[in-house]
């Protein structure tokens, strides 16, 4: 791609290219907005390329996905997967109105991998490419989220 059609990619996925890096950002709106511009000058500086087998989108989140990660890692804030423990919130009351705050509750892959399938219309399939995991790994922090969620809002309905 020239830098042109590169300009005008970034252009068309940049509100969603930012929502992806706050989330990828914990939801730290200042942190995604230096993501997107150092992602942003990757692409531009020639340091990533799109290959063209791939989908131009998938592309642009994984991109962000792992600038992000360099970014919280240089702060402190990240805590690899190996890292995470699954939180429980059995006696916390939710609201199941806010979804957000719901879906910060749930371990961070199953928060990444639901993010991307119902905030950002991918599939599974471009999930997998961008988080770079195998497809069946990704169905089920799929599922699991999923079910979690439902769990936490039938419970508090109640």
């Amino acid at each position: 791609m020239n830098r042109n059609q590169l300009e005008t990619l970034l252009r068309q996925h940049h509100r969603e290219a930012y929502l992806w890096a706050r989330q990828c950002c914990g939801f730290d709106g200042e942190m995604a907005k230096d993501v997107v511009q150092v992602a942003y000058l990757k692409i531009l500086e020639g340091q990533a390329k799109l290959k063209e087998d791939r989908n131009a989108k998938t592309w642009l989140f994984s991109i962000i996905r792992f600038t992000a990660i360099d970014e919280l890692r240089k702060t402190g804030k990240w805590s690899g997967i190996e890292n995470q423990l699954e939180l429980v919130f059995e006696d916390t009351e939710i609201d199941e109105t806010n979804y957000e705050a719901l879906v910060k509750r749930l371990p961070k892959m199953q928060q990444e991998v639901l993010l991307m399938v119902f905030y950002h219309d991918m599939t599974l399939e471009q999930t997998s490419e961008v988080l770079q995991l195998h497809i069946g790994t990704v169905r089920t922090h799929y599922e699991r989220g999923k079910k979690r969620l439902k769990e936490w809002i039938e419970k508090n309905k109640d």
